[in-house]
Parts: C-alpha cells; sequence; structure tokens
C-alpha cells in the first residue's frame, strides 16, 4: 500500500456557544519519511450563522506561531500581538488583524498590522477606565498579557459599586473596547469619536487611491486611443 504524502486531523473546540473546527494539514518530507505540521484551517461557526469564517494559518520553525486560540479571536474580529520576523530574520512587533472586506491571491482574509509606530499603547488605553485588577502588579500584568493574546477579559470597574465588565483591545482605533456584563458593547464617547475619525479617514483615503487608478486607467485608455489613431 501506498503511503500518503499528505494527511489532516480534524477536531472541534467550543468556545462559550462559538465552535471552532481545526484542520491540522501534515506532508511528509521530500527527503526522508518524516511528516512536517505545515499549516492549519480554522472556521469559526457562531450561534445562528449557517456560515462558517475560515482562515489557513501557516507554521514556521520559528515557533512565532498563531495558536488556536489566537485564531479564534482574530476570526471572532479581534486582535492579536505578536512578535514577527521579516524576510531578514529580523524580529518587530505588531498587533494583527483579519480584513474581513480583503482577500489575498490564496483566499485568505488580508491581515493587517499595526506596529508601535501607529500609536496604540496598551498600558496607556488601560488607564483610561476604572480597571480595578490595575492597582495588583500582577494582575496587571496577567490582564496585559491576556489582551495581548486577543482575548476578551473580564474585569472589574471601581465606582459606586463595582461593576463587571467585559474589555478586549481595538489597536485599530487606539483605544480598548468595553462591554456591560451581557458582553453588550457601551459607547464610549471619547473612544467612538477616535473610531469615527481613523475611519473617515481611511474611506477617504481608499476613495481616493480610487480615483487615483481611475484617472490612471482614462489616461491609459486616452494613450491607447492615440495609438490606434497612428496606426
Amino acid at each position: 500500500m501506498k503511503a500518503q504524502n499528505e494527511f489532516s486531523i480534524k477536531r472541534v473546540t467550543s468556545y462559550g456557544k462559538d465552535e471552532l473546527a481545526v484542520s491540522l494539514n501534515f506532508k511528509k518530507s521530500t527527503n526522508s519519511d518524516m511528516y512536517f505540521f505545515n499549516s492549519y484551517r480554522a472556521e469559526l461557526q457562531k450561534p445562528g450563522s449557517e456560515t462558517r469564517v475560515g482562515q489557513t494559518f501557516y507554521i514556521n520553525n520559528e515557533g512565532r506561531n498563531i495558536t488556536q486560540k489566537e485564531a479564534y479571536n482574530l476570526l471572532d474580529s479581534r486582535s492579536v500581538n505578536k512578535d514577527l520576523a521579516n524576510k531578514d530574520g529580523q524580529l518587530h512587533n505588531a498587533w494583527l488583524k483579519l480584513d474581513f472586506k480583503e482577500t489575498t491571491s490564496n483566499g485568505n482574509f488580508k491581515v493587517r498590522q499595526f506596529s508601535p509606530q501607529y500609536g496604540f499603547e496598551l498600558e496607556k488605553a488601560l488607564e483610561k477606565p476604572p480597571i480595578k485588577e490595575l492597582t495588583d502588579p500582577q494582575e496587571r500584568v496577567r490582564l496585559s498579557e491576556s489582551l495581548e493574546r486577543g482575548n476578551r477579559q473580564v474585569v472589574t470597574f471601581a465606582g459606586d459599586g463595582d461593576q463587571k465588565r467585559f474589555i478586549e483591545a481595538n489597536p485599530q482605533f487606539k483605544s480598548i473596547t468595553v462591554y456591560d456584563e451581557n458582553q453588550k458593547r457601551i459607547r464610549q464617547s471619547g473612544a467612538d469619536e477616535t473610531q469615527k475619525s481613523i475611519e473617515q479617514t481611511e474611506k477617504k483615503n481608499h476613495q481616493q487611491g480610487n480615483k487615483e487608478l481611475s484617472g490612471e486607467e482614462e489616461k491609459s485608455e486616452g494613450n491607447s486611443r492615440k495609438r490606434s489613431v497612428k496606426v
């Protein structure tokens, strides 16, 4: 019987009411009988939705891979902080977020990166809401690490009677997103104004890019007409 060159192992993990179906992909080496874990496909099924949202994550030898929980968080529209290596092997840190409006040539969603130069500082963003856990140095570290993995973390807001809240990092809009005890988003005037401003800027840049592209197309078409007349 001829040995398979590739095979997959499938499993399903529940995160609350969400289900994440994962296919671990292995491929045989061309130089030996060893098999290597090359990639995995993660597909998120939300309750009440008939479709799954999926992404293929590739494995590298440096150990800075996207974990299954991080894959779940990315597919659930949150951001993950990772140390990445460029083509020269140099490390840099960035927040990653999937752009569900744009796909790449291999069918994956485009991964947006927000480097430190973008201006989001998690520690400063955490100082704005009255988070009780920040008064304990160990709890502060655990909270930051959890948010960097893309988790939606439960915290306590101090005030007239402590209140249970859920928070998640939102580097794209340089803020912390806050949810109530039922995990419904709480509108925050300052953060929402920042988000609105950034969204308007990105929309304007996108429209400007389309306009410039359209102008280049018209210019190219005009040159084509000129060339046809000369011929």
